[in-house]
């Protein structure tokens, strides 16, 4: 039976959320306070679930991202990966290195944008939130979904659509990995820590 491991990113692989630590290289520490402190009062609501995850964080980084060329932004998600791998837990690589040893399927499983998630792991499928690129500029909007939640077991089964054909092993250490993490044959929640 094929062997599928599945990874949340921010918090599970990671030691910082990714998109703050983004756009504190992307901007600067002042313009990400500044930007913050002008949707506090949405991530306030979003915390205490009155106000969209989704809605909340596409708002932020519209706000830091959007007319940005996709060229210039992957430039920077590139740079941000190649100067980031100390916000990576060791314990973690070792577990998806090990898993590529023997073979199986690794995934990135995120909420983060896929495309500052994949330069940290080249070698492996990222499944992320994706943006909404028009004449070869980020309009702010995401493309999909956000990659949370019940999304993320949508996003598998739309990759792995036969359930029944695979074991899937998946590790997560937040609220929005828990349908994920109930999905999966085997789950680890908080497992590098």
């Amino acid at each position: 039976m094929k062997k599928i491991y599945a990874f949340d990113f921010d918090g599970t692989l990671t030691t910082k959320d990714t998109l703050i630590e983004f756009i504190r290289y992307a901007k600067g520490s002042m313009a990400l306070g500044l930007g913050f402190m002008r949707y506090a009062h949405l991530l306030v609501l979003m915390k205490i679930g009155l106000y969209p995850n989704y809605k909340a964080k596409q708002k932020v980084f519209a706000h830091f991202f959007k007319d940005t060329t996709l060229d210039d932004f992957n430039a920077l998600c590139q740079a941000f990966g190649a100067s980031s791998s100390h916000l990576l837990r060791p314990n973690a690589i070792e577990a998806i290195n090990h898993a590529i040893k023997e073979g199986s399927e690794v995934l990135i499983v995120s909420a983060s944008i896929d495309n500052w998630v994949q330069p940290f792991f080249p070698q492996v499928k990222v499944v992320g939130t994706q943006i909404e690129v028009i004449d070869g500029k980020l309009t702010g909007r995401f493309l999909s979904k956000n990659c949370y939640g019940q999304e993320k077991v949508n996003r598998i089964l739309s990759l792995y659509p036969n359930r029944q054909d695979y074991h899937l092993t998946a590790y997560g250490d937040s609220r929005g990995d828990k349908e994920m993490l109930a999905f999966a044959d085997e789950s680890h929640f908080k497992p590098f820590r």
